[in-house]
Order: C-alpha cells, then structure tokens, then sequence
C-alpha cells in the first residue's frame, strides 16, 4: 500500500511544473497550520468547560467517516495502522488505485477492515468500470487508463452498486462456495456487505476484462496485453474452450481459473482423457482451476477434422492436448518415434525455461509469446504460416527471427486457418503465412511452388469443393517412383534431389514465409489483432476497426461482399460514433463489442450463429446483438464456424449457434428451445466465469472380484489373510 502511494505520489510530482509543485507546497503548509489551530482551540475549550463534556466531545468526535467506529480491533498491532485512522472517503480513494490481487492481500492480513472494506467496493469498481473526466474534458488518471479510449459501462456509482448486485446471481444457481463468516455476517445484517469476502474474486475478473490486468506468478512485470483473444474463450470449429469455476481454495487463488470445454471430442482436444463428445460444458480435471490456475485458452482446429487446445497457467507455463498429427502440440517424437494424440492436458516441455504471456492456436499450428517478447511457433508450416523461413513442419517451439521480429517486442498474437498475426509494443502489426485472399493485409511474392496451397472452403463454394483442401498438381508417374524409392532407402540426399526436380523444395524463398510489417497501417498505433478463417481484423488505440481479406458473406463489414487486400477502417462504427474494445473473426463471420458494452456482428448469420435469429443468412454491415435483457453489458466475444460466444459484464455466458454432437446437425435445431427463441443467444445456465466452486472429483469406480466357476480373483491383501490363518 506505501509503495502504491508513493508510486502515484512520484508520477504526479514529475508531472507538475517548479511553480505548481511550491503552490502545493504553500497550500500544505497552510493546511496544517488551520489543523493546528483547530486543535488547539479544542484543547482550550475543554479546559474552560472541564470534564462534563468530555464524553460529548467524545461523542462529536466519532462520526461517520471516522473508522475506528465499525473496527473491532482485536490485536495491538492494528491499532496503529494508518489505515485504521483514515475516514472512509479517503480511504476509498486509496484503495482504488490497489489491484485486486493487492485488495485481496489488505483484507486477508488486516482483518478488522475486511467488512468495512465492504463500502469501498463501489468506489473501487467504478473506477475500472467509468471514464472520469474533469471540467476541461481531460481523462483522469484513475479509471480506465489503459483502455482504448476508455470504459463506460456504467455512469454513475447507483449503476455500479447494480453491476456489483448483478454480478452475484450471473448464470443463475452456481453452487458458489460461501464462507462461514460470509453466512454469519448475512444473518447479523441481511442488508449490510455480506459478499465483502468475495469482490476480490470479482474485481479481478473485472481487471482482466477491461484493463487487460492479469497479476502472473511468473513476475510482477508479466502482464497480459489489452486484447488478447482467448482471455476467457475460445472457439474452433468443433469445440469450446471457457474459463470458468476454480479458486476452491484460498492457494489457487480467485475464481475464474478453471477450464470448462465441450463440442466434439473424438480427436481428444477436450481434454477428458476419453474422445466423446460432450454438448454441455465440462469442467477439466486434474487440479486445473484448483492446484492450476488458467489465465488464457486458445483453441485451434478448422474445417479438416483436426483439433487441438492449449492452456496458458498463472506460472507462464503452457499446456497442449488434441492431435498431435501435425506437431501442433508442440511434444514432439514420442517412444518409437511417433506423433500420439494427448488426450489430457501436458505440459509442453520445450517451453519449461520461458515464461508465457500469450498462446494461440492455428488449424494445424501453434505458437507462444514469452515475457520477452519473443514468438516461438510450431506445427504444420506447408504455407509458410510458422514464420520461420520455409515451408517445413516444426515438431517443438522454435524462436521466430527473421524479418527483424527478434528485434521487436512482441505483446500479442492470433493463428488463422494458415496465417499468422502479431502486434509489437510500437503498436506495429507483422503478419506472415499464406496470403490467399488478402488475409496479410500487404504484398508478397509467390511461392516457388505454387498449386494454389490453401484451406478447406466452407460449404462448397463456386469451382470448390466443400472441406476439401485445394489439390496438388499431378505427378509423373516415373517422378513419383523415384520419390518412393528413395524413401524406402531412406536416401535423404534422393529424396531432396527427386522434390528439387518437380519443385517441390520446402525451402522457399517468398516473404509469406516469414514476417514483414504491414505497411499500410504505418503511422496507426494497433493494439489487438485477430486471424480467422480467411479475414483478419485489426483494433487501433483510438477503438477504430481495421478489417482485410475475403469479403464472403459480407465478413469484412464494409457493406458489400467485396475482399480487401489491404486494411480498411470499418466506417459504420465511426457513423455511429462507437469505439471497439474487444473483436473476433471467425468462420465468414465477426463479432465485437464497444466501449459501452454493446455486442455488434457481421457476416454469415445462418442457423442463429450470430444470434441474430433465424431468418437472417448474412448480413454485409455491423448489427446489434439483443441477448434479451436490458441490463447486460459484454465485455468479451469469440467466433468459431457455426457457434459463437458473449462473455457478459456479470460473469454469465451467452453462446449463439451450436456444435453439432454425436452425429446430431449444426445448431440450435436439437435443443430444447422455444421455437420463437431459436437463432438468439442462449445462457448457459449454472456457469459463471467468476464464481469460486467446490473442485469435481473424478469418481473411481472399485471393480468387483469377478466368480469364474468354483474360482475366485482375489486380490493379494485377502490372499495373505487366508494364508495366515491356513498356517495358524
């Protein structure tokens, strides 16, 4: 707390001019002499009156600000904390500039203020939630700083005691743990600040939500980026990855750092050691959330039938699971030289000496941004979309340096289906990978070998055919005998020589196959970036949206069904004077939501993946998604292929479309679902991101001793008993 305040003291000292810091110092100097002044008048008052007033001086001094008051100190020690003595005003004031994680430390070690801390809560949440603006209609220093802009999700501190209200029933009925003073305190005071105990674990869901806070193990220093994709989900094509649950005890920490993941199971990406489906999120086991705590998920897959997921811990430790057919788990080689599907999660051991800050997940790669800014890649690099030079796979992480990234540092970064985005401290944007459709947002030059490589087309498209990557060209029979031969030889030196002669080398010259800064978006400081499918989207520092690429089903947002090859500022939000703070591109689809909490989406609509109801199939400009009641604020939002996400203000979860599971269609059509709600955003009831619940225990099922005829399996404790007593 002392180093908080000095801190802040320090940054507005330096701020201020010589003249202005006297001025302060004059105004202290008469401050304190009023106070002495005041005080001694007291004194002198009481010696003409004498000890019949004592007690109403006594009385006069205890007043509404005045902490002592509410404290039941206990110990000698508390009373002497400044803390103690300062009013309640002034205190909030404090108090607002802690983190939560700091909040959370005052009022676990100083227990006499934790209730009393109960009344600062609204001054505290208000100042993440509120831009504050003096009478020149500068923004203050407190408050949303670090946002684009700034938060306004609520205008006034009523609206913000709602939001804190609101934030305790989200989902519905969660099972939340409550402790056994929370209970006693309801029962003392029904109306007083009973969940005092738990804002911790809600202002810190709120830091990360809006100021991008998220407080890493790893070091103080260790921060996650404003806009980082898959903060609290993160949707492919098949399944669902959500942060949710955690924090049963007080040594993993607040709620909100578990995992939750549903959606198609089969190649193991869902991390419950089984590949079956699951249509209802799932909490994962083995201590995740509990002995583990998750900061960011990021799930990869496309339209090839192939998944994987990886998790980013409190630690900066980084955990992988689903197929490992092509390296994108970042394992490598188990025994007998083979690529094995994890299907729970495991530490990537290559990462063991880096300290993450950041993962993504590609369709068939992955990658990791490290405290120092450095991107390390690996999986599936056919287009280049590694960064690293050529054309090869990578089974484990490898450090991207080419194209100057090793000298940048790097704070955010977002895979496609076979491209690659990053954004730099400067707030440059690199982008590197196929650039079929304009998904770079730059110039390139071809690859050496060209056969149109690129990506599964959704739903059979003019001249394509639907989830069928693009075809190589044919080969000569008697080539492809020579390439054959020479690997059953196992001739490294002939094979080579066989893929030079059809120009099939991976060594590839082009600078799709390493990163180079966009340039037209010099100039424009970006803080975000998000890759989909084959469309990328760009924020900049101000809340203006950038979108390039394929403009199929109107995805880009410009009114029309035109790709673009460079970035293009979507000029509907500037006409509706509304600023971006969160975005995702998915499947021919986007979604985002404003400074304000307000969900806008564009792009294709069908089966209510968008949530814009069912009769809608695209939709060329942004359009406000109505989740169906008034008070709900979004602070985050995924995209997948048929299904999408909205993260509310309140810990509650919406989800629009559906995976299709155990052999049942895409979308909401299976669900028990009014007919006049289909297409619209549907809670999932039960979860809420920040509640703390008790951890699920894997049931262990005891097998029973099975009877084959006269003879019965016994197990080696009840043998030696009979032994024993056969001997006796």
């Amino acid at each position: 707390l002392v180093h908080s305040l000095v801190h802040c003291n320090k940054q507005s000292t330096m701020a201020k001019t010589k003249e202005e810091r006297e001025q302060s110092r004059l105004e202290a100097k008469a401050r304190a002499e009023k106070r002495k002044a005041a005080k001694d008048a007291a004194k002198q008052q009481k010696e003409l009156h004498g000890d019949n007033d004592a007690a109403t001086a006594a009385d006069a001094k205890m007043n509404i600000n005045d902490l002592r008051k509410n404290l039941p100190i206990s110990k000698e020690h508390n009373s002497s904390l400044a803390m103690v003595t300062l009013p309640i005003d002034a205190l909030s004031r404090v108090m607002r500039y802690l983190p939560a994680r700091e909040w959370g430390a005052v009022s676990l070690t100083c227990t006499g203020l934790n209730l009393t801390l109960g009344g600062c809560r609204v001054s505290h949440i208000s100042s993440r939630l509120m831009r504050r603006e003096d009478e020149e209609g500068k923004q203050s220093t407190c408050g949303s700083m670090c946002l684009v802009g700034g938060l306004q999700l609520c205008v006034d501190r009523k609206e913000a005691q709602d939001i804190l209200d609101r934030s305790f029933v989200g989902g519905g009925e969660t099972n939340r743990l409550v402790s056994k003073k929370m209970k006693l305190s309801r029962k003392k005071n029904p109306n007083g600040d009973a969940d005092a105990d738990e804002y911790p674990a809600y202002a810190r869901f709120v830091e990360e939500a809006t100021l991008g806070y998220s407080a890493m193990q790893c070091s103080r220093d260790a921060l996650f980026p404003t806009h980082v994709q898959g903060r609290f989900a993160s949707c492919s094509p098949e399944h669902t990855l959500l942060r949710i649950g955690g924090g049963g005890n007080t040594a993993s920490g607040p709620g909100g750092s578990g995992v939750a993941s549903w959606g198609v199971g089969k190649r193991g990406q869902l991390g419950f050691g089984k590949r079956e489906d699951e249509p209802e999120p799932r909490l994962l086991l083995s201590k995740i959330g509990w002995g583990v705590r998750i900061v960011q998920v990021a799930a990869g897959g496309g339209l090839v039938r192939v998944a994987h997921s990886l998790l980013l811990t409190s630690t900066g430790r980084v955990l992988s699971f689903g197929t490992a057919q092509y390296g994108a788990l970042g394992h490598g080689y188990d025994a007998g030289k083979q690529l094995s599907d994890c299907l729970r999660p495991r530490y990537i051991d290559a990462l063991k000496n880096e300290k993450c800050i950041c993962v993504a997940a590609g369709e068939l790669h992955s990658g990791v941004v490290t405290m120092d800014g450095d991107v390390y890649t690996f999986g599936e690099g056919f287009c280049g979309q590694l960064g690293l030079g050529d054309r090869r796979p990578q089974l484990l992480p490898k450090q991207v340096t080419l194209g100057g990234l090793e000298d940048e540092c790097v704070n955010n970064m977002s895979m496609g289906c076979r491209h690659t985005l990053v954004t730099t401290d400067d707030g440059d944007v690199y982008s590197w990978g196929l650039g079929r459709f304009g998904v770079l947002g730059r110039s390139y030059t071809d690859f050496t070998y060209n056969n149109d490589v690129g990506m599964a087309v959704p739903e059979g498209e003019e001249g394509h055919v639907a989830g069928v990557a693009a075809r190589p060209p044919p080969m000569q029979a008697a080539a492809m005998d020579n390439i054959i031969n020479a690997a059953n030889d196992d001739g490294t030196n002939d094979i080579m020589a066989a893929l030079d002669a059809l120009n099939l080398t991976l060594d590839d010259p082009s600078d799709q196959c390493y990163p180079k800064v966009i340039d037209s978006l010099q100039g424009v400081r970006c803080v975000g970036v998000s890759a989909g499918h084959r469309h990328s989207m760009v924020l900049d520092e101000f809340g203006g949206l950038y979108t390039f690429g394929s403009g199929a089903s109107g995805a880009l947002g410009h009114g029309d069904l035109q790709g673009q090859e460079y970035p293009i500022k979507v000029q509907e939000f500037d006409n509706m004077r509304v600023r971006i703070h969160q975005f995702s591109a998915g499947v021919d689809m986007s979604l985002a939501v404003d400074t304000q909490g307000t969900v806008y989406a564009w792009g294709k609509a069908s089966e209510g993946r968008l949530g814009l109801g069912m009769g809608r199939l695209q939709t060329a400009l942004p359009r406000e998604v109505d989740v169906g009641d008034a008070k709900f604020k979004a602070v985050d939002v995924e995209c997948g292929y048929v299904h999408s996400l909205i993260v509310g203000l309140d810990g509650s979860v919406y989800q629009c479309g559906g995976v299709g599971v155990d052999g049942k269609d895409d979308g909401q059509q299976d669900l028990d679902i009014e007919e006049n709600q289909r297409g619209l955003p549907r809670l999932l009831s039960g979860f809420n991101i920040w509640h703390r619940i008790a951890e699920p225990k894997e049931k262990v099922v005891k097998e029973q001793w099975k009877k084959y005829g006269k003879y019965e399996l016994k197990g080696r404790s009840k043998m030696l008993q009979e032994g024993v007593r056969s001997i006796g």
